[in-house]
């Protein structure tokens, strides 16, 4: 029988790419990590790695039994999951990864329910956009990644994880208050007004870049962005102070009110979807189960807040 430990290994390499990054991860000398896949291919009795450069790569035997490990722990998660639902309480550690907006508006709220439902349970918390966050949970960095799917954009599945829809978010187009309403009427013919301004965006290589671009290349133009940032807090105060205009997200708008004006977008490009994901031999996890229903009501909680401060003579953005 194959040593399960050596066969961890050889998955963490398949998601880490180097050896390097999989002795960084789990603290091992790199060295070490060598020997334990050099003892794993006289176990399988085939090659398991090849050279390439001053790297190495997977060979098809060892993918399948990538294949075959993943399935394994899969399995082993479930009855982890089934074991702590055994117990009366719950307790142990839950790894989350939220980008910067739903880090802002729902996770304070959300461990604050978590706290005082389950006490005991060590919730850690990483601000990280899923770009980066979904890779780390299939490398079994994280338990729980709250991420975005931007419209027109559905953000790649990898494979062993579940996700469940939290809530719609809205987008919208953020100018300064001193900008006056658009020349021309309707929500493309106001954004390809702002075709010769300076444009907030986050970095190349995100989703919301591409969205953002594609959004307005569908617009007409090419946008001139001149700042790039994933702190869409930056991105809120340099259109306050009239450096830029940007699209912004909803789940910002908790807190003081702002100094920009918030105008609609097209048709089809109003929402994003937010959703949390998790591996699927742990989705049920009763600390995963509950973190979820601690995320969703705090979900509704803030829209109980939106509709109080409505009533009493809240405004609704421009």
């Amino acid at each position: 029988m194959f040593d399960l430990h050596r066969l961890r290994l050889l998955r963490e390499l398949k998601h880490r790419g180097t050896l390097a990054a999989v002795a960084s991860a789990l603290s091992y000398a790199p060295s070490s990590v060598s020997q334990q896949l050099s003892q794993l291919e006289t176990e399988v009795g085939v090659p398991l790695l090849e050279p390439v450069g001053r790297r190495v790569r997977l060979t098809e035997q060892a993918k399948i039994l990538v294949a075959h490990t993943e399935a394994v722990l899969e399995r082993l998660e479930r009855a982890e999951a089934d074991i702590a639902g055994s117990l009366a309480e719950l307790t142990g550690t839950l790894r989350i990864a939220s980008f910067q907006t739903a880090a802002l508006s729902l996770v304070p709220a959300a461990l604050r329910l978590l706290r005082d439902a389950h006490p005991r349970l060590r919730v850690h918390v990483t601000q990280r956009e899923p770009e980066e966050a979904l890779p780390a949970l299939q490398a079994r960095d994280f338990d729980l990644v709250l991420a975005e799917e931007y419209p027109g954009n559905p953000a790649p599945r990898p494979v062993g994880l579940e996700q469940e829809h939290l809530l719609d978010d809205v987008l919208r187009l953020a100018v300064p208050r001193t900008a006056g309403p658009p020349a021309a009427k309707g929500p493309m013919a106001a954004l390809r007004s702002l075709a010769d301004r300076p444009w907030v965006m986050e970095p190349h290589g995100t989703t919301a870049r591409h969205w953002a671009l594609t959004l307005c290349r569908s617009a007409g133009f090419e946008p001139d962005v001149r700042f790039e940032t994933t702190d869409l807090l930056l991105h809120l105060r340099l259109v306050e102070q009239e450096h830029a205009v940007a699209f912004l997200p909803g789940l910002l708008g908790d807190g003081p009110p702002t100094t920009v004006t918030l105008r609609p977008l097209p048709q089809g490009q109003g929402t994003r979807r937010i959703v949390t994901v998790a591996r699927r031999g742990s989705s049920r996890h009763p600390a995963v189960v509950a973190c979820r229903a601690a995320l969703r009501r705090a979900v509704a909680l803030r829209g109980e807040q939106a509709a109080e401060t409505e009533q009493h003579g809240g405004t609704a953005p421009q």
